[in-house]
């Protein structure tokens, strides 16, 4: 197996980590205002996340950087395709950031309320964003063949993209509403039960639309491994959704979370060797050879990577492993 396999097959794992923990933050941030009935009831929400929602985006950065570093014509090209959209996602992120911190600095039920909206806003945008973007990269982009997108921002919105938007919201809202019941006491944790057999059916429409429409718009089930990992996604979703009916809120919470890792391995494999298809030209799209770097860079990264990775995942181990208890009344500081 070659560096640029390697790199291609980190760089999948590194956003499946990102999806899976991301995702329940986006998902928590999403349903704060609509979920919580009281001050302390949404503080309590926000507390489930507070002292991991900045470490899970540490997985975005370090697939950036990968990305950046092992494959940076893709880099390039995606951060020019997406100009926009990616800056709509950190506008969300700094806002999302700043509300966690800024919240709890009046008593105002005005100002906390606003700042619990603009939690949701900094929450819901990127998830829809970032579906739309994966869609995107999948049915193909006006790629020629100097690796320059030729297209509008407008030109990255089509009835699949935003369906594939709506369906990573969805899933994340989703996901985040089970997260919740692990995580709080008392009535909350029946009340975001209720919220996630509701959100369940919207994601699984949403699902089988999506899936649909990647069937007629992409070339991605030509790829066996990408055929049966969205198979076995709407298994484990469907899987989720019967526990979360019968109150098994944690193995629900495992079967969404393999459920999103099986959805993002899809997404890579359906692609492979491909980062980018141009709709233009096939032999214009970018693929792990002709947007790699060079050999020795390859090598070097591999290295660096061996040793660090292994390091971030022992601190994020450890972290959710401090914080593992349920957040209740009695343990919220402002």
């Amino acid at each position: 197996m070659d560096l640029n396999i390697i790199w291609f097959i980190l760089i999948t794992v590194l956003f499946i980590g990102f999806f899976f923990l991301e995702g329940f933050d986006y998902g928590v941030g999403g349903l704060l205002p609509f979920l919580g009935k009281t001050d302390v009831e949404r503080r309590m929400i926000i507390n489930t996340i507070g002292p991991v929602w900045d470490g899970n985006e540490v997985w975005m950065i370090t697939a950036g950087g990968a990305l950046f570093a092992a494959f940076p014509h893709v880099y390039a090209t995606m951060f020019s395709s997406f100009y926009l959209a990616l800056f709509l996602i950190l506008l969300a992120l700094i806002v999302r950031g700043v509300g966690f911190e800024f919240r709890s600095k009046d008593d105002s039920p005005v100002w906390r309320n606003t700042w619990d909206y603009l939690i949701c806003f900094g929450s819901v945008v990127p998830a829809l964003v970032w579906g739309i973007a994966v869609t995107n990269l999948i049915k193909g982009l006006a790629i020629n063949e100097k690796m320059i997108y030729t297209g509008s921002f407008f030109d990255l919105f089509s009835v699949y993209t935003i369906v594939g938007g709506l369906t990573f919201l969805t899933l994340f809202l989703f996901h985040g509403a089970l997260f919740i019941t692990l995580k709080v006491e008392g009535d909350l944790i029946n009340r975001a039960g209720e919220m996630a057999k509701k959100i369940g059916i919207v994601a699984g429409i949403s699902f089988a639309l999506c899936g649909i429409l990647t069937y007629t718009n992409t070339d991605l089930f030509n790829s066996m491994l990408a055929t049966i990992s969205l198979i076995l996604a709407v298994v484990l979703l469907g899987g989720s959704y019967c526990y979360v009916t019968v109150g098994k809120y944690g193995r629900a919470f495992i079967a969404s979370s393999l459920s999103i890792a099986m959805v993002t391995l899809a997404f890579f494999a359906g692609l492979f060797p491909r980062f980018i298809v141009s709709t233009l030209n096939e032999a214009w799209s970018l693929n792990i050879y002709n947007a790699a770097s060079s050999p020795y860079t390859l090598k070097i990264m591999t290295i660096a990577a061996f040793i660090l990775v292994p390091i971030v995942l022992v601190y994020q181990g450890w972290t959710y492993w401090v914080f593992r208890k349920r957040v209740g009344a009695k343990d919220l500081e402002y």
